[in-house]
């Protein structure tokens, strides 16, 4: 949890008490709050030391036990504030993979300068659409959310768009397990390889590849992109992390530099790329 997200979650908390304690009536206990609400006492505490994320209907709750309904757009703004850090998948993708993918869209069409490190698969600005297809289903499946695969592909596919836009570049990192974890049937893998292998020598592409063999000096974890070195987007498995502030962001093209000390491009790429497509060819 990033320091930022937790103090914004402490502000709400605080601004909970508040009204809490200035309900019109007289101030409200945690005990007579919880039972107006129909929650448990401990709930009430969580929310106002900041140790538990509300949800909208939380709060709408809390307001109207508190007295003053009309509080409710309120703390329901400064949820909005804790959750740009934070976004739960759970709530992403009530409404399917389509609606996240258009917001990554409206990212990369205001911003110019990309990095991106990727350790376990091919990063989605260079997927085929039955690779983005096969990733989309089994992150349905894991997350149980809607199903959408195909218009989610199909937005997913628009944003590639911007690989032909001279004013953008794309300075991208993989490991090489990424160019041989079988998400997808053999056959899809291959095309997608071949796709890659033509993207190495676009304009506005720098592609790396780190060896399996390579000497690193960080472990290559979680994959990360950085929008014109200003904001970083981290995909977890519960959540989506927006990070802006500039300590954090700074923490992340440090990383990016020292993963890309350990890359090569160009022909070692190819090499690589084609290692991987003839052990599939072989299977």
């Amino acid at each position: 949890m990033t320091a930022d997200y937790q103090q914004a979650r402490e502000a709400l908390g605080v601004r909970l008490k508040q009204l809490r304690i200035n309900a019109p009536g007289g101030r409200l206990t945690g005990e007579q709050l919880a039972k107006r609400a129909g929650w448990a006492q401990s709930k009430i505490s969580r929310l106002e030391r900041g140790q538990q994320t509300a949800t909208a209907e939380d709060l709408e709750s809390f307001a109207k036990g508190c007295g003053q309904p009309e509080a409710a757009d309120e703390l329901k703004e400064m949820l909005r504030g804790v959750e740009s850090r934070v976004r739960p998948w759970r709530r992403q993708l009530a409404g399917g993979h389509r609606a996240v993918q258009n917001a990554h869209n409206v990212e990369h069409e205001n911003a110019s300068l990309f990095r991106g490190w990727e350790p376990a698969m091919i990063m989605g600005i260079l997927q085929t659409p039955d690779y983005a297809k096969a990733i989309f289903t089994r992150y349905s499946e894991l997350q149980r959310s809607p199903r959408d695969a195909d218009a989610a592909v199909r937005a997913r596919i628009k944003r590639q768009d911007a690989l032909y836009n001279p004013a953008k570049r794309f300075h991208l990192l993989m490991w090489e397990g990424a160019l041989r974890t079988l998400i997808c049937p053999p056959s899809v893998l291959i095309s997608q390889l071949d796709r890659l292998h033509g993207a190495v020598g676009m304009d506005t592409v720098e592609l790396g590849i780190i060896p399996h063999s390579a000497s690193l000096k960080i472990p290559p974890a979680t994959g990360f992109w950085v929008y014109d070195d200003q904001r970083v987007v981290v995909e977890t498995w519960h959540a989506e992390l927006w990070i802006d502030d500039t300590p954090s962001v700074q923490t992340y093209l440090r990383t990016w530099n020292t993963l890309r000390e350990s890359a090569v491009y160009g022909a070692d790429a190819h090499h690589l790329i084609n290692a991987a497509r003839r052990a599939l060819t072989a299977r």
